[in-house]
């Protein structure tokens, strides 16, 4: 069969572009042996469990799904009732890329929060965390946050911390959209229940499959007493898998040694390489701080458009001319080096002389 894709070209929108890792292939090669159980009564699915409670600690209960835009909905309608709301950043996922499926398939309402780098603080939650008795506003119930955040930018513990500290002081619960999670743990050199459960999470959407895994995402409960009837909402949203082993063994590839690890800080460090490749070319400009796998930069639109025809990347705000650059786990120094060299060489035409 002839491939329909140049095995050695590269892109750089998206860490979902990437293929599968080698070891979670050989990891569902070797799950395809004999029956199993369907709908997660298999073997694979029992032993996730406890690769989960070694990450996020001994409450920690994991339910596979596809997708994130699942494991966020999921998520999010265990911990809400129908007439409450989850307050999140504007730039959120749940907010600008999930296809209204929120709203739409969950019934949840967003409370969104304009900020400057795509990060929640306490006193951002406050702006929507009021009305509670009011009849005529959604219940504020949960605060959700990114990380890393649609922006490239990462919540330390201590800043995690604070937000559940004062969400929970206000009544609220607290989820996490994690499908960069182990970026942001690699980059800060911190264990993943650093982010979540020593935080004080109650809630994690868990991603796969930026990281490696071929489809997958988990919806993780931290505190049992946040989240309910998951069983049940999975399924009526469309997520339970029958042959759910071929997931499970996909995360506990992942997670059961130091693969998570090894991939997050590969990503991480590429885009560390092109910032720092690009930074100093005339007329490239990095608006925001590149603190995992995500690089933003401005660039006059027809040199991004001619880019574009030779290395795929998003144009992430028309207006200001800025896009996105993202980095995987297998990006490698040529990659960055080959579309660096054509950056300069596309801005070299393009300032005057």
């Amino acid at each position: 069969m002839i491939p329909r894709h140049d095995p050695q070209h590269k892109t750089f929108a998206s860490d979902n572009y990437a293929g599968v890792h080698p070891e979670i292939l050989q990891a569902i090669a070797t799950a395809n042996g004999g029956h199993q159980i369907s709908y997660g009564d298999d073997a694979y699915t029992e032993a996730l469990q406890d690769v989960f409670k070694q990450h996020f600690g001994e409450q920690a209960q994991v339910w596979p799904v596809f997708n994130g835009t699942a494991a966020n909905v999921v998520s999010l309608r265990a911990m809400t009732a129908h007439w409450e709301a989850v307050i999140c950043a504007e730039t959120a996922h749940i907010n600008t890329d999930e296809g209204g499926a929120p709203e739409v398939a969950g019934g949840i309402k967003l409370l969104t929060v304009p900020t400057p780098d795509g990060k929640l603080t306490p006193e951002l939650i406050d702006r929507q965390a009021w009305g509670f008795g009011d009849v005529h506003r959604a219940q504020p119930r949960v605060v959700s946050i990114s990380n890393t955040t649609e922006l490239g930018t990462l919540y330390t513990p201590d800043e995690v911390a604070a937000i559940c500290a004062h969400a929970h002081e206000l009544g609220l619960l607290v989820h996490v959209d994690g499908s960069r999670l182990t970026n942001a743990a690699a980059a800060l050199d911190v264990p993943m229940r650093a982010l979540t459960t020593d935080a004080g999470v109650d809630v994690l959407s868990f991603g796969g499959t930026k990281i490696g895994l071929l489809y997958g995402e988990a919806v993780v409960v931290l505190n049992p007493a946040a989240a309910t009837g998951i069983d049940y909402i999975r399924k009526t949203f469309m997520q339970l898998s029958s042959k759910m082993r071929f997931v499970s063994a996909q995360f506990e590839a992942l997670l059961s040694g130091d693969l998570w690890l090894r991939n997050a800080r590969r990503a991480n460090a590429m885009g560390r390489r092109l910032a720092d490749a690009v930074r100093d070319i005339p007329g490239v400009e990095l608006p925001r701080p590149v603190e995992a796998n995500a690089v933003f930069a401005i660039l006059p639109r027809d040199v991004a458009e001619r880019l574009q025809k030779r290395f795929r990347f998003y144009t992430w705000n028309e207006a200001t001319g800025e896009v996105r650059w993202m980095c995987a786990f297998d990006t490698t120094e040529s990659d960055v080096d080959a579309f660096a060299a054509a950056i300069a060489a596309e801005m070299t035409t393009a300032l005057p002389s």
